[in-house]
């Protein structure tokens, strides 16, 4: 009876081995065939590239909206909709709604699905009430729900298969990014960064919703899943402190001075916790340490090792946590089935302008190298090698960036220009770029075939004042205020051509707002973008002359997708302003300082968009 019953034990680990396995091997396959859209970025490694070339540099002129939907909800539409089969998946803003279109038969709606959820959660999300699309895999559409519930619904008929709760609201805590599967897995994260949310990253089984690993981004090893051999080739990312206080450092007229490699003292442990030193406010300062999640996903199967950011530390306010504060603000490389950590670099320690590292990280290959490139909020594009987290390449992405002069490639430490450190009650002016960071969410591209990335920008500066602000739990803990203007050229965005090797731009245009909407490539070199004044856009890869653009219903926040549907060629993006750049605007503030700053700086979008903005899928065809 044992026997069989062991046997049956195991045939059925087996066999869910062998499905798990099988759902794999499809969404590599759907990621491999340029008919579909079947992951967030289109592929594991983020690239946002199609080999498509039916619409070309000859013919993108005659692109006409092919059709739209409008998604009957109002506000950020960031993310992109899936293609998988013949049908698109299309998320919304809060309240999530799902939409699963027929493109057999017009975009005819096969089945819908509308979340119950708390409106209150609504209040938690800091930059507009955004989601930034869904997964795919093992038969399941996978939706992140902004109260923090990731669903799982079966994608022939739209019902809900399993849910699990990833983050507690009452601590502020919610969700905006789209989940990524990986291999067996399905990868969340976490937002609440500015309400002392201690955020994570987690993995659950794609099959039943249970809990796979978590990892925490501050806190003891053994939570932050650091162990033995972490940054084995690059010590000096774990050292216990990579500045030398001047002048007091936290206080007024101090600033902090980079240590040379051979003055930092490495490899340390514990550093998720001995990195906090002194707080003010609360008893341990990493307990209440942001670091959320937010961002986009990348994976290199080879290597079984997946790529992402952690953003800021909590609070905004740097002078009530001393020391560096890891692990915020770092690219961390895991082993996706074990979630333990491989190696972790902190590209702004001790942060002090809400820098939040959570940016896309995409990989690629060059002279024989493993490669992954990553353009951070704080202005530098760097590119590193993926294997171990050697840094290659940081090098700012506009000259206009002025917090630091420059990253020190041995030691892999930014350089502080003191004049623009900030303190508590002190309102340092002239601080490029902005918080919103050269670039923010808005996701990259890169073409294997012009080896170039394709980046779209933020091109604003701000006044910075950290200010005192006590953590209550659910309460906003933001601790700063801002106020945003135009970098020196005038403008408040742009759209760059990037070498990831030489950190150089190869071509820049300027926008007149930020490009806020994600970039799609495609083999007949076009790069394919949208703007907050209501454009999508084509321009040329190797030279960034515009082709075409088209104006849409409201602006662009969303990412440009591109498929192929009966031998016939389909580019589309979502539209409905919002975002961290819209926020103000669709909540109708006014006050310079409103919606973190952004209010002020973005007090032109009415002239261009109805608010709040509607959003709608928007699809072009020749």
């Amino acid at each position: 009876m044992k026997t069989t019953t062991l046997k049956l034990a195991l045939a059925g680990v087996l066999g869910l081995s062998s499905l798990s396995s099988l759902a794999a091997t499809e969404l590599e396959n759907l990621m491999k065939d340029d008919n579909q859209w079947a992951h967030p970025r289109k592929d594991y490694a983020n690239t946002g590239y199609s080999r498509l070339s039916q619409i070309n540099k000859g013919n993108v002129r005659n692109l006409k909206m092919a059709w739209s939907f409008a998604t009957g909800v109002n506000r950020g539409h960031e993310g992109a909709p899936l293609v998988i089969n013949d049908v698109m998946y299309v998320h919304t803003a809060f309240p999530n709604n799902v939409y699963a279109l027929d493109l057999n038969d017009n975009q005819k709606i096969i089945w819908s699905y509308f979340p119950k959820q708390d409106p209150s959660v609504q209040a938690l999300l800091c930059c507009d009430n955004v989601n930034r699309g869904l997964g795919y895999g093992d038969g399941k559409i996978f939706l992140q729900q902004n109260d923090g519930t990731l669903v799982a619904l079966d994608a022939k008929n739209g019902n809900k298969l399993w849910d699990v709760k990833v983050v507690d609201t009452k601590t502020g805590a919610s969700n905006t990014n789209a989940p990524h599967v990986i291999k067996d897995k399905v990868i969340t994260g976490c937002s609440g960064g500015e309400y002392g949310v201690r955020c994570y990253i987690s993995a659950y089984n794609i099959k039943d919703g249970s809990l796979a690993w978590r990892a925490y981004s501050t806190g003891p090893d053994s939570e932050t899943l650091i162990g033995d051999g972490f940054n084995k080739d690059n010590p000096h990312y774990s050292a216990l402190s990579v500045y030398e206080d001047v002048n007091g450092g936290n206080k007024e007229g101090g600033s902090f001075k980079a240590l040379t490699k051979d003055q930092m003292k490495f490899p340390e442990k514990e550093l998720g916790t001995r990195t906090w030193l002194k707080p003010q406010a609360i008893k341990n300062g990493y307990e209440h340490g942001g670091g959320p999640t937010w961002g986009w996903y990348s994976f290199d199967p080879a290597l079984n090792l997946m790529y992402y950011g952690t953003g800021n530390p909590g609070t905004w306010n740097p002078d009530v946590r001393p020391g560096d504060n890891k692990w915020s603000m770092t690219i961390f490389a895991r082993d996706v089935d074990t979630g333990m950590a491989r190696w972790g670099y902190q590209m702004t320690p001790h942060d002090e302008w809400d820098y939040d590292g959570m940016n896309e990280i995409v990989l690629w290959e060059a002279k024989g190298k493993k490669l992954a490139t990553h353009f951070d909020r704080n202005g530098f594009g760097y590119t590193f090698d993926r294997t171990n987290g050697t840094l290659l390449v940081a090098e700012k992405m506009n000259p206009f960036v002025n917090w630091a002069t420059k990253v020190d490639l041995k030691s892999g430490v930014p350089v502080k220009d003191p004049k623009f450190s900030t303190h508590q009650d002190y309102n340092a002016k002239g601080i490029c770029p902005s918080a919103l960071g050269v670039k923010d969410e808005q996701p990259s591209a890169f073409s294997p075939k012009t080896g170039m990335f394709y980046v779209p920008l933020n091109h604003v500066c701000m006044t910075y004042e950290p200010v005192e602000s006590k953590y209550i739990a659910g309460q906003p803990w933001v601790g700063a205020t801002l106020t945003m203007f135009a970098g020196p050229d005038g403008v408040m965005g742009g759209f760059m051509a990037w070498d990831g090797l030489k950190g150089k731009s190869a071509w820049y245009n300027k926008e007149k707002f930020s490009a806020w909407g994600g970039a799609l490539v495609t083999s007949s070199d076009i790069v394919f973008y949208g703007t907050l004044d209501r454009w999508f856009k084509a321009v040329d890869a190797q030279t960034g002359k515009e082709l075409w653009k088209f104006q849409v219903g409201s602006g662009v926040v969303g990412n440009a997708i591109t498929y192929s549907h009966k031998g016939k060629q389909y580019v589309g993006v979502l539209s409905g302003i919002g975002g961290w750049a819209g926020v103000a605007m669709n909540l109708g503030l006014t006050n310079e300082t409103d919606g973190l700053g952004a209010a002020g700086g973005y007090k032109e979008l009415t002239k261009w968009n109805a608010a709040p903005g509607g959003g709608a899928m928007n699809v072009f065809s020749l």
